[in-house]
């Protein structure tokens, strides 16, 4: 997962944490794991004319994913073999596209733990790597408990709390040795 630094001057991505989904030398793709967005998951289903009568699934928040393409749908879920176009993340998140997932998540089915996102980060090759040296982020292993179970206030924290730093403890100004 990346961390925002203090420092990061785009708004997009101030004070969040996003999952790195995929990573080569072509560049990179992520989830932001902690930016609420307007909608909730029953208005994403009624757009895509998926039936769900469960008001506590319909009532879930949808994510900011990230400023590319927010018109476009991501769940990251809990390890279920057998959608279309599902993608190991890790050994315990799966990101998918496709409207299946959701389809089975409306009927009560589907993922233990899921998350749904409109739109998503990109970086073009070298881009991450280069605001990494810049110290926009910081980096600690994916944690299904923070992509899952936290409430998105307490993620940003969390995740610093994993490389044993404290928000109060980080400076927006880096140098290097």
């Amino acid at each position: 997962m990346l961390i925002a630094m203090p420092g990061m001057v785009d708004q997009n991505f101030a004070g969040s944490v996003t999952l790195l989904c995929q990573h080569s030398d072509a560049g990179a793709i992520g989830i932001t794991i902690n930016r609420l967005s307007d909608y909730t998951l029953g208005e994403i289903l009624n757009q895509l004319k998926i039936d769900c009568d469960d008001e506590s699934i319909r009532g879930r928040p949808v994510l900011e994913g990230g400023p590319v393409a927010p018109d476009r749908g991501f769940v990251l879920h809990s390890p279920l073999p057998g959608y279309e176009s599902s993608l190991e993340v890790g050994e315990d998140i799966m990101v998918t596209t496709s409207r299946d997932v959701l389809a089975e998540i409306a009927e009560g089915k589907g993922p233990e733990k899921y998350v749904v996102a409109l739109g998503y980060a990109g970086w073009g090759g070298g881009q991450l790597e280069g605001e990494m040296l810049a110290n926009a982020w910081l980096s600690v292993a994916a944690d299904t408990s923070i992509v899952f179970d936290l409430p998105l206030p307490s993620r940003f924290d969390e995740a610093l709390g994993r490389l044993g730093i404290q928000v109060d403890r980080l400076h927006s100004e880096a140098g290097h040795a």
